[in-house]
């Protein structure tokens, strides 16, 4: 079984991660590049009442399928995870919608993904609508070590998902909330 381990750290710019991660040691492995997701429940919200995710995420030019368990409760975000390629999103929505599923929320960003050479871990800048997050994912160990060189402790360390956060984010500005994409971009998907 594949188990995902990671945190997320608010920080004011994507120029300030860099620097930060650059300090660190951190070496960049994947340019910046968009990343749009489309997250898949049924009807009744059966995956969502049981802390679930399926989602559709199209990110350089590759489509990937992922389905995520309830996450543990403790200082970092740790749930199964399960990924495949799939190789067309188009069909494989209409697979999904075919199964009763449907799509609930989609969001968007542009990442860029940093390597530390000789560890395990990873670290990406996230640039969304509600602002800017580094996301460390590796080894529990790891991810407290690196997120000390940074400049950050337990404290700071946010698991909630993007959609928790966009929920947050628009109930604390009176939004309805919708799709978390960036202003100017259709949301279809």
């Amino acid at each position: 079984m594949s188990v995902e381990t990671e945190i997320k750290l608010r920080v004011r710019s994507a120029a300030e991660a860099v620097q930060l991660l650059r300090g660190a040691g951190f070496e960049p492995a994947h340019e910046r590049a968009f990343e749009a997701n489309t997250l898949f429940d049924t009807a009744d919200k059966s995956l969502l009442a049981k802390r679930h995710l399926l989602r559709l995420r199209e990110f350089r030019g590759e489509s990937i399928l992922t389905f995520k368990g309830a996450p543990a409760e403790g200082p970092h975000k740790i749930r199964p995870e399960f990924e495949t390629a799939v190789a067309s999103s188009a069909a494989f929505r209409q697979i999904l919608e075919a199964l009763g599923y449907a799509p609930c929320f989609r969001y968007e960003k542009y990442r860029t993904t940093f390597q530390h050479p000789g560890e395990n871990g990873h670290a990406v800048v996230d640039e969304t609508p509600i602002g800017v997050f580094l996301e460390l994912e590796g080894e529990a160990g790891w991810i407290d070590r690196t997120a000390s060189r940074l400049g950050f402790g337990p404290g700071d360390y946010i698991t909630a998902s993007y959609g928790a956060l966009w929920r947050s984010y628009c109930l604390e500005r009176g939004i309805e909330p919708g799709d978390m994409v960036f202003p100017g971009r259709a949301c279809g998907g």
